[in-house]
C-alpha cells in the first residue's frame, strides 16, 4: 500500500511539478560536440571583438563568408556608424505580415579616454579615462589593460588602433594604493567610493625624451612621439578618436572540466554571437527575419546607434521596398505592431556565496538554459517591457517542439536592485517582445563568465525563434 502511494505522488509529481535540469543531462553525445565547436567559436570571436566597431567588423566579415550582401537581397546586411549592424533574411511572407525580430546590444562597460587625455605629473604619464556604464571602480585597477579604437583626423583618415593584445606588446594598468598606506584613504570609505572615477587613470610611459632635467613634461612627449612614430596622430587627434581602455588578453575556458568560458564584454556579445550564429543557418523562415545588433545600452540606448534611434523604421521601410511594397503613412507601423521580437540580453545567474541578493525559486541557475525573463526594471516593475502571457505561451511551444531547454527567471529580490534592456524601447512600436538570454556570473566585470550549455542553448532558442510559424 505504501508503495502505491509513493509510485501515485511520483507519477503525479511528474505530471504537474515544474522540475528544472541541467542542460548537460539532457544532452545526446552529438549535441555536446556541437556544444563544444560553438563554444570555441565564441572564445575566439570574444577574444577578437573587445569594442562595438570591433564586433560589426567581425560579423560583416562573418556575414560576407555565408553569402551575405551589403545590396538589398534575400539574405542582406547593413551597417550604420560603424557600430550599430541589422542583418536580414527574407521570408515566405513578405515583412508587412510581420517580423521576426532579435534585437542585442554590443557596447560593453569600459574606460574612455577623455578629449584631453594625455598628461604628466611625477615623471609619469597617464590618460584620464571617463567610465562608461554601470562599474565597479575597484574591478579595473591592478590589472593589465589594453586600447582599442579609432582616431579620425580633419581630412577623414581612420586609424585604427590596437595595443595591448599582440604576443610581445606592452599593456597598461590602472594602479591601485598599496593596503599599507589605503587605511584612511580607502578602507574607512564604503566600496563604492573608495576609488574614485577621476582616478582611474591609466599607466601609459615613464622615460623622459634626452634633455635638461628642469624641462617640463618630457615623458609625455615622449609618449606622444611613439604614438606620432606608430600612429601618426598628434596630441590633438585626441579629440576627434573613441578609444577604449578594455581588459587585455583573449577569452579563456574556466574550471577544470571546462564548463564555463570567461572574459570581458559577454554582456551582451554572448547574445550577439548566438543571433548572428543563428541567422547564419537560417534558410527560407517562414517569416521575414531581422537581428539587430545595437549600441549604447550600457548608457540608455540613447544616441542614434542605440535603440531609441528611429533606425529601425528605415531598416522597416527599406525592408518593405525590396518587397515591392510602396509604404504609405502607416505601413511601417503596421509591419512593427505584427512583429514578434526577442531582446536578446543576459541576466544574472546565481552565485552560491551570495544568495542573500537572489530568490532562488525564481532566479537563474548556471547550466539550466537560456534564460525567458518576462518582465524586468526594479521595485515596482518600474522602466520594464513586461510581456503578455499569450507571447510567453507561443514561446514555451516553439521551444518545446524545438527540443530547446530554458528556464523562466527574473533578476535578484524584489527590492534588492534590477535592470532594463532594450525591450522597453521597441516595446513602444506595439510589437510583442521579451528578454531571452544567458545568466552570467560577474556581469559587467571585466572577467564575465558564462556556461557553455547555456550559450548552446540561447543558440538554439534564436534559432528556433527566427524559424517559427504562426
Amino acid at each position: 500500500m505504501a508503495r502505491r502511494k509513493k509510485d501515485e505522488l511520483k507519477t503525479l509529481k511528474e505530471k504537474l511539478a515544474y522540475r528544472p535540469r541541467p542542460v548537460w543531462d539532457q544532452l545526446a553525445e552529438k549535441d555536446k560536440k556541437a556544444l563544444e565547436r560553438l563554444a570555441e567559436d565564441y572564445r575566439k570571436f570574444l577574444s577578437l571583438a573587445k569594442t562595438e566597431r570591433e564586433c560589426v567588423e567581425a560579423m560583416a566579415a562573418l556575414l560576407k563568408k555565408a553569402g551575405f550582401t551589403e545590396k538589398p537581397s534575400a539574405r542582406y546586411f547593413t551597417v550604420f556608424r560603424e557600430k550599430t549592424l541589422a542583418a536580414m533574411v527574407a521570408g515566405k511572407k513578405p515583412p508587412y505580415y510581420g517580423v521576426r525580430l532579435i534585437a542585442t546590444h554590443i557596447d560593453s562597460p569600459r574606460l574612455d579616454l577623455k578629449l584631453h587625455p594625455l598628461y604628466e605629473d611625477l615623471e609619469m604619464a597617464f590618460f584620464k579615462t571617463h567610465y562608461y556604464g554601470g562599474i565597479k571602480k575597484y574591478h579595473w585597477v591592478a590589472r593589465p589593460l589594453a586600447l582599442h579604437g579609432v582616431v579620425v583626423k580633419p581630412d577623414g583618415t581612420r586609424v585604427k588602433v590596437v595595443l595591448g593584445e599582440a604576443p610581445g606588446d606592452p599593456v597598461l594598468t590602472v594602479c591601485d594604493l598599496l593596503p599599507h598606506l589605503a587605511r584612511k584613504v580607502q578602507g574607512e570609505k564604503k566600496l563604492s567610493e573608495a576609488i574614485p572615477g577621476e582616478k582611474l587613470n591609466v599607466l601609459v610611459g615613464g622615460l623622459p625624451l634626452p634633455g635638461e632635467a628642469e624641462e617640463k613634461e618630457r615623458v609625455k612627449l615622449a609618449i606622444l612621439k611613439l604614438l606620432h612614430e606608430k600612429y601618426g596622430i598628434t596630441e590633438e587627434d585626441f579629440v576627434s578618436a573613441e578609444l577604449e581602455v578594455v581588459p587585455a588578453g583573449p577569452a579563456v575556458e574556466v574550471g577544470l572540466d571546462r564548463a564555463f568560458i570567461g572574459g570581458y564584454g559577454q554582456d551582451d556579445r554572448i547574445c550577439a554571437f548566438a543571433a548572428l550564429a543563428a541567422l547564419l543557418e537560417l534558410q527560407e523562415p517562414e517569416y521575414s527575419t531581422l537581428v539587430l545588433f545595437l549600441d549604447k545600452e550600457e548608457i540608455g540606448s540613447d544616441g542614434n546607434t542605440g535603440a531609441k534611434s528611429r533606425f529601425l523604421e528605415k531598416l522597416i521601410y527599406d525592408y518593405l521596398k525590396l518587397w515591392g511594397v510602396t509604404p504609405q503613412g502607416d505601413t511601417v507601423l503596421e509591419t512593427l505592431l505584427r512583429t514578434r521580437a526577442v531582446s536578446g540580453d543576459v541576466t544574472a545567474g546565481m552565485d552560491p556565496h551570495y544568495l542573500e541578493v537572489h530568490e532562488k525559486l525564481n532566479d537563474a541557475r548556471m547550466g539550466y538554459g537560456v534564460v525567458l525573463t518576462k518582465y524586468t526594471g526594479h521595485g515596482g516593475k518600474y522602466m520594464a517591457n513586461d510581456a503578455h502571457a499569450e507571447y510567453v505561451a507561443w514561446l514555451r511551444r516553439i521551444f518545446s517542439e524545438a527540443g530547446v531547454i530554458y528556464q523562466a527567471a527574473s533578476m535578484g529580490k524584489v527590492d534588492e536592485g534590477g535592470g532594463g534592456t532594450v525591450a522597453k524601447y521597441l516595446a513602444a512600436y506595439g510589437m510583442d517582445i521579451v528578454d531571452l538570454g544567458p545568466p552570467l556570473l560577474g556581469m559587467h566585470s571585466p572577467f564575465e563568465v558564462a556556461h557553455k550549455a547555456d550559450l548552446y542553448m540561447t543558440y538554439r532558442a534564436y534559432k528556433a525563434f527566427l524559424s517559427a510559424g504562426d
